[in-house]
């Protein structure tokens, strides 16, 4: 599967990865699941904080990426918020309330795909 505007996926992650943080998302992780799902190639799993905040980080996810020429084929649970999905065809992000996260377990279901090593810079 590949994105329209063919940039690397690692880098998109990275993209995804480094927006999540800047706006106090947690918990981020990229899964490769290429050769294991027919769904995606790649899984971002993050939380936020409460409702609102992961409805803001998808927000800033879509921006963050129409910005690189890419829309979502698909965005689901961004009027509820307690887990926004975002779908962009070769990566599916998945944003949750703790306790969601918890709960469906994502990495658990897809423990066999490779975890992604992401480049997060970190302010002090």
């Amino acid at each position: 599967m590949t994105m329209l505007n063919e940039t690397p996926p690692v880098q998109l992650l990275n993209k995804i990865a480094q927006t999540i943080y800047d706006k106090k998302g947690f918990n981020i992780v990229a899964i490769d699941v290429q050769g294991i799902s027919t769904l995606t190639d790649f899984f971002v799993i993050a939380e936020g904080s409460v409702d609102r905040h992961v409805k803001a980080l998808g927000k800033a996810v879509v921006d963050e990426m129409e910005e690189l020429g890419e829309s979502p084929i698909h965005v689901e649970g961004d009027v509820r918020g307690d887990w926004v999905v975002i779908d962009y065809g070769n990566i599916v992000i998945h944003l949750f309330v703790p306790n969601l996260r918890e709960q469906y377990g994502l990495e658990r279901v897809w423990h066999t795909g490779s975890i992604v090593d992401l480049d997060i810079v970190t302010k002090p």
